[in-house]
């Protein structure tokens, strides 16, 4: 999936936010002092170079959650035969994971074998949309690591074809409600697009429409130029909106417009209670701010793993 968000239909099973309760912003407070400094400067650093790490974060942070919990499982390599979810289809185009490996080696300098990369990933993710001109919350830690990454649980990770009752029974069996599925989709606001992301509603899209007709007609004539039928460019695609490298509400306004990119937003509008909630957010950046805080916080409370790996790479 080229976007941030990622849902599934499939069941996932991991252990349900029971233990959210042990999570805690001050959780690091007496024995890393210094852990939310140390991530923060690591994005800052990258994203003085890089301008799409904050939109790739935040997009790893989603891919970890909805597979086993926020357990850092999509930072480990493949080992042997055993191929990771790292490189599982959707997340082949994840990038930015030298951030969270530079963010580790600080902390293991500062304070070894104290903060999980789970906990760097979820703060790393936060400092992704401040950097981006977004608000700023307290991250609750006390996230493990889990052991296991399997590339093929990333089946799981939805696709962005997927419609309104899918990514609602996706959301679902992680307790996130509606609300949260339309503000957590707002993360769109960030990044960029391939063309194999999109190109079901540009080309042959049904049996009586090549473009989806629910797409504004000169935004559909724009992607197909860059994103021909046959298209052989690799890495083609398009900024996911008008302002792709700052967190804003441009993409509800531009949904409601039809100049969404994928399926899945395009499903948003679907039902009279998720378009009100677009149309909500597009018309009050601060609700939708309040809103997007607060579903993080949700779904970053997913818990799963069992351990503080020394390296985010490998298990211990």
């Amino acid at each position: 999936m080229d976007v941030v968000v990622a849902l599934s239909v499939a069941f996932l099973v991991f252990p349900f936010p029971s233990a959210a309760g042990a999570l805690s912003p001050s959780y690091y407070d007496d024995n890393c002092p210094q852990h939310k400094s140390i991530v923060r400067s690591a994005v800052e650093k990258a994203t003085s170079n890089d301008k799409t790490v904050p939109s790739a974060l935040l997009r790893m942070h989603f891919h970890d959650c909805f597979i086993r919990g926020c357990d850092g499982s999509v930072l480990l390599d493949t080992k042997g035969k055993n191929r990771a979810e790292k490189d599982g289809p959707p997340n082949i185009s994840l990038h930015a994971f030298y951030v969270i490996d530079n963010a580790k080696k600080a902390l293991e300098a500062e304070c070894p074998g104290v903060v999980s990369c789970a906990d760097i990933l979820a703060i790393a993710a936060r400092d992704a949309i401040v950097v981006s001109g977004g608000p700023y919350w307290e991250v609750p830690n006390g996230r493990k690591d889990g052991r296991v990454s399997l590339a093929s649980d990333t089946r799981q990770l939805p696709a962005p074809v997927s419609n309104i009752s899918q990514l609602k029974q996706s959301f679902g069996q992680k307790g996130l409600s509606a609300k949260d599925l339309v503000a957590l989709s707002g993360g769109h606001t960030l990044g960029f697009a391939h063309c194999s992301s999109f190109q079901n509603r540009i080309h042959n899209f049904n049996t009586t429409h090549d473009v989806d007709p629910t797409m504004n007609p000169s935004f559909a004539s724009g992607l197909r130029s860059v994103c021909p039928a046959h298209n052989k460019v690799r890495n083609a695609g398009a900024p996911l909106d008008s302002s792709n490298l700052i967190f804003d509400n441009a993409y509800y306004k531009l949904l409601l417009q039809g100049k969404s990119m994928f399926s899945s937003d395009q499903a948003l509008l679907a039902t009279p209670k998720t378009k009100a909630l677009v149309s909500k957010f597009a018309n009050s950046r601060k609700a939708f701010e309040r809103a997007f805080v607060n579903s993080m916080t949700k779904m970053s409370s997913l818990t799963g793993g069992e351990e503080i790996r020394r390296d985010c790479r490998v298990v211990n």
